[in-house]
């Protein structure tokens, strides 16, 4: 069994990930810095990449990373900071600890909007602590879980080493927490001037996305022109449901976006180069087979530069 790095070596190996420009032997420290801290959790707050704070318990998939390179899904990242301006409104559905949320407060400033919404009641404990600890004053937290229609849903968590994978999926194996909240469609948790003002909409819902874009369908021609929303689908997840990818991307083809998919990879060795150079959204035509961070836009080109 390898045994645990020292924290203070785990301090360096995550200094030397953060700020040493990538060379050999750097996806050996990637390795073992991500095992030790997966295994042997640290829990502090840290500081990421554009200078927001966050309490972290590295047992945790997203918490882990943010603690190791300063930053989750690094396209994603950079392709938000390329969209959202001052006086926008960003619509997060499906917030986590409040990642993307406490980013978007920032690209927004005091003139825009940010809405986060979380079904888990600890992630939403969470989104309102890291609110809090940044100042990010322009942020509304909704406790409620998202559909097509109003419902009550069962949230299960398989496992506690990735705690965003909360899910209405039907599960048979041990779980690590479930809970029961009621379901609006989206238009009902949103106030007027926030879909008016909508610049991005992300949806990141664990296999519920079909449902969550069938609810969203009434209010697709209230938004602005350059309104985009984006989609993590996972097909395997939908099919469980009942629902498909087929039917999610038609929907949004037949009110006017074009579809575009975001490069997304979950390995820690690609996380380096992801940063150093993160790929915009690029035109997407084939089928969706495997889990996908789409884009959807009314912007027709090959890519959302």
């Amino acid at each position: 069994m390898r045994r645990p790095l020292p924290s203070s070596l785990s301090f360096v190996g995550r200094w030397y990930i953060r700020h040493v420009p990538w060379r050999t032997g750097a996806e050996l420290a990637v390795d073992r810095v991500n095992s030790s801290l997966r295994e042997h959790p640290r829990r502090c707050v840290a500081r990421t990449r554009c200078g927001a704070r966050f309490r972290l318990d590295t047992q945790d998939l997203i918490q882990r990373y943010l603690y190791m390179f300063g930053t989750w899904e690094p396209h994603m990242t950079a392709w938000l900071q390329s969209r959202l301006r001052a006086g926008d409104t960003f619509v997060d559905v499906g917030s986590n600890i409040g990642v993307f949320a406490v980013l978007a407060s920032r690209l927004v400033g005091s003139t825009g909007r940010v809405v986060a919404i979380e079904a888990s009641p600890e992630f939403h404990r969470r989104v309102r602590e890291h609110v809090e600890l940044n100042g990010c004053s322009n942020v509304r937290a909704v406790h409620a879980a998202v559909s097509d229609r109003r419902r009550e849903l069962s949230f299960v968590l398989a496992s506690s080493k990735n705690m965003g994978a909360n899910s209405i999926v039907p599960y048979d194996g041990p779980a690590e927490s479930s809970f029961e909240i009621e379901a609006l469609p989206l238009p009902a948790l949103l106030e007027p001037e926030e879909i008016a003002r909508a610049r991005v909409m992300k949806i990141d819902v664990e296999g519920a996305e079909g449902a969550v874009v069938r609810g969203l369908v009434p209010m697709l021609d209230q938004l602005r022109p350059d309104a985009e929303i984006t989609v993590e689908v996972t097909p395997d997840r939908m099919r469980q449901l009942g629902d498909s990818a087929e039917e999610l991307v038609e929907t949004m083809r037949s009110h006017g976006f074009h579809v575009y998919r975001l490069a997304n990879d979950y390995s820690p060795e690609s996380y380096p180069k992801a940063i150093r150079r993160p790929l915009p959204p690029v035109r997407w035509r084939g089928p969706v087979v495997e889990e996908s961070d789409l884009v959807f836009s009314r912007v027709d080109a090959e890519e959302l530069a």
